[in-house]
């Protein structure tokens, strides 16, 4: 049975568009964000092999050493003819500075090396998995998938990591040149709407744990 959530809730990342999206996804619901980076709590080893598994690891962390209940997406861009690379190491492709840069020209670079010039080669996914832990244990787990193609070079300044790069199915622009409220897609007034991207798609199922304020 879902619970839902109320008042605060600890975001488990350390990557500041990462939190910037999710405290947007929260916002409409009265729930405040702070995020582990703010509370100076460490980042644990994530050891999973599953999206899912990395989530429930630094959500588990974040509200046993917060005491809040704690919110953690673990997420990927999954490329076809690379065999789902970069997948679960997709920050890690950036190095350690984790330059997004780098890890879009390494995928390039990848893709190039198999001929994967032409679009229907250069098919991809975004995953997210969104884990909502509490600090007696109880958690949820949600995931969103959204399938596009790869384009070169990047285009636009919005998003972050490879956004730049991700042309979702059936639109002209990439994840980078779309806005937060074009990327979310969720038309909060007027219900649920149609999220576009992954963690939009993981986060309306996980609006069965939240309540909207009182108008």
């Amino acid at each position: 049975m879902s619970r839902h959530l109320t008042g605060k809730v600890v975001i488990a990342t350390h990557n500041p568009g990462k939190l910037r999206e999710m405290a947007e996804l929260l916002a409409p619901y009265g729930v405040a964000a702070v995020s582990a980076g703010e509370l100076g709590l460490l980042e644990p080893a994530e050891t999973g092999t599953m999206f899912a598994e990395n989530a429930a690891i630094k959500a588990h962390v974040a509200a046993q050493a917060a005491g809040l209940p704690a919110l953690a997406d673990d997420s990927g861009l999954c490329v076809d003819a690379l065999d789902g690379a970069p997948g679960l190491f997709s920050a890690r492709w950036g190095g350690p500075a984790k330059d997004f840069k780098a890890a879009m020209e390494r995928v390039e670079r990848e893709l190039q090396r198999r001929d994967a010039t032409a679009p229907q080669d250069r098919r991809a996914h975004f995953v997210s998995a969104l884990v909502l832990a509490w600090p007696d244990g109880h958690a949820e787990t949600f995931e969103g998938r959204v399938h596009g193609a790869l384009v070169w070079p990047p285009r636009g300044g919005q998003g972050f990591g490879y956004d730049p790069m991700f042309q979702p199915d059936g639109y002209a622009a990439t994840f980078g040149e779309l806005s937060a409220a074009e990327k979310h897609g969720i038309d909060w007034s007027g219900g649920r709407g149609e999220a576009l991207s992954h963690r939009a798609r993981a986060f309306l199922l996980l609006t069965a744990c939240l309540r909207k304020p009182e108008p």
